[in-house]
């Protein structure tokens, strides 16, 4: 008899979901949400990272459909939901717009009340959106980001060579469209394949297919440019008019993952209206793209300063 341990199975894919498009005022969205109107669990808004789709939570929602009503959306500009051409100012990218296109989901959907986790470009999203809309969350989780503006402002040699894209996407358009559209898979692979600790074998091959097939589509390599453009500026504006104003989130917020690790001091920058603000530290595994792989561990509880 063999020794050999078979490779985990994975779950069926999002069983017990539906994809739906959601014509919002101002995007369409393309989500996964449960089929069927919300039924008292909970309700969950997950929001996935670059350059991935909503496909990266198949395992977290395996784990979490019998708890909560779990909302799965591309944001826009990614996966299959609306690709507009960025404006000149980029404000159509901005986070405030991205978290306005996710309460207009969440009122399509009859959710007044939502917790939100969002991993990476969506953490980003999700800190926009407690922001913006204190009285709809009512936790907030942030996956492996430190706060845009702290980073931007700590940039140094380090930071810049580990975090290229944040420089290169935010040159003018055409040339990152151009350079990468040239020939976007091999872009693509290194990007998935260089921040986990497998390569592309961290990634179930329905989950690369999917980021294959969206990456290709039609207007999405601007539309992630036009994204990283947003944070690097009119993101950074409205960050800093919100710290000016004292805005705070009064949901609890957890975070995990490593990018706090390059802005020194950053995990006690997150600024929260509770003082039970809870985080992992930098040094806790949790690598950007494994989440369609693996869950985090168990947060290490530490406390923050408020916002």
């Amino acid at each position: 008899m063999s020794n050999m341990t078979s490779p985990p199975t994975s779950p069926p894919w999002f069983d017990g979901c539906e994809r739906r498009d959601f014509a919002l005022p101002q995007a369409t969205l393309h989500a996964r949400v449960p089929r069927g109107a919300p039924d008292g669990r909970p309700a969950l808004l997950l929001l996935h990272g670059f350059p991935q789709t909503h496909a990266m939570w198949q395992r977290v929602a395996a784990r979490l459909a019998q708890d909560f009503y779990l909302v799965m959306p591309d944001l826009r500009g990614y996966g299959d939901s609306s690709k507009p051409a960025g404006l000149p100012d980029h404000s159509n990218y901005s986070k405030r717009a991205l978290a306005q296109d996710l309460v207009d989901l969440m009122n399509a959907l009859g959710v007044a009340r939502f917790a939100v986790c969002g991993h990476d470009r969506g953490g980003r999203v999700a800190h926009r959106l407690a922001l913006d809309h204190p009285s709809r969350v009512s936790q907030l989780c942030v996956i492996d980001i430190a706060p845009t503006l702290d980073m931007y402002t700590a940039t140094d040699m380090a930071f810049a060579k580990a975090y290229y894209h944040w420089f290169h996407l935010i040159q003018p358009a055409p040339l990152p469209e151009t350079m990468i559209g040239g020939n976007p898979l091999p872009y693509l692979h290194h990007k998935l394949g260089g921040w986990g600790t497998g390569g592309l074998a961290q990634i179930e091959p329905q989950a690369l297919a999917e980021y294959e097939r969206c990456f290709v589509l039609p207007g999405t390599i601007h539309a992630f440019c036009e994204d990283y453009r947003a944070s690097a500026g009119i993101d950074l504006e409205q960050d800093r008019e919100s710290r000016s104003r004292g805005e705070k989130s009064p949901a609890t917020p957890w975070c995990c993952g490593a990018s706090a690790a390059w802005c020194s001091g950053c995990l006690s920058r997150w600024r929260c209206g509770r003082p039970s603000a809870q985080a992992r530290s930098a040094a806790t595994p949790c690598r950007p793209g494994t989440s369609s792989r693996r869950s985090c561990q168990r947060p290490q509880r530490r406390r923050w300063p408020g916002f």
